[in-house]
């Protein structure tokens, strides 16, 4: 075997065991964060009034179509925009090129971890709040059904429009995410 063979072979397996890596990660991140959030909203939520709890399930939609547009704006941007605004030493510019360079990880972590958790949070508030409406206007039949409709089209729509605005505005978005992790960077 030569040593190309070798090289390709040993970045074959680096990458493998990164994915894996990558992988566990994900999946451990998820499911905390996922168990912390479902806590507080299944018990923070049934002890909210109806309107509190249609403002935190309108909220939790938004969040999740927010990061749904930062995650595809990522993936679309074109990061030789920001090489000639780090060089001017722009803020957010050095940021917004590690996002790019980073698209597939920061894209699994903005659409997939934290919309799919607000998918699964809005369904959980979407059951309380049906059943304070139930409750509270003593209703006869399930109204889960229609919340649960309503919220699917909700974020599918919203998701919809979102990733219009993703496209057209990657750049910005971008930026606008590397000015805000420049703040929190150390410099």
């Amino acid at each position: 075997m030569n040593n190309t063979q070798e090289t390709k072979e040993n970045q074959k397996g680096k990458k493998e065991h990164s994915n894996t890596k990558w992988f566990i990660e994900v999946f451990i991140m998820t499911f905390i964060l996922s168990m912390i959030f479902s806590y507080i909203s299944a018990n923070g939520v049934s002890h909210l009034n109806l309107v509190s709890a249609i403002l935190i399930l309108i909220l939790v939609i938004a969040i999740g179509i927010f990061f749904d547009i930062i995650g595809v704006a990522v993936t679309v941007a074109n990061e030789h925009e920001f090489h000639a605004k780090a060089t001017k030493k722009v803020k957010g510019s050095k940021d917004s090129i590690k996002l790019i360079r980073n698209a597939p990880k920061v894209a699994n972590i903005c659409a997939d971890v934290i919309g799919d958790i607000c998918g699964v949070l809005s369904g959980a508030i979407s059951a309380l709040i049906a059943m304070k409406i139930t409750e509270q206007f003593n209703l006869n039949f399930d109204l889960q059904f229609l919340l649960s409709a309503l919220v699917a089209a909700m974020t599918v729509g919203g998701k919809a429009l979102g990733k219009g605005v993703a496209n057209s505005q990657s750049t910005k978005i971008v930026h606008k995410v590397g000015i805000i992790l420049n703040k929190f960077s150390k410099n």
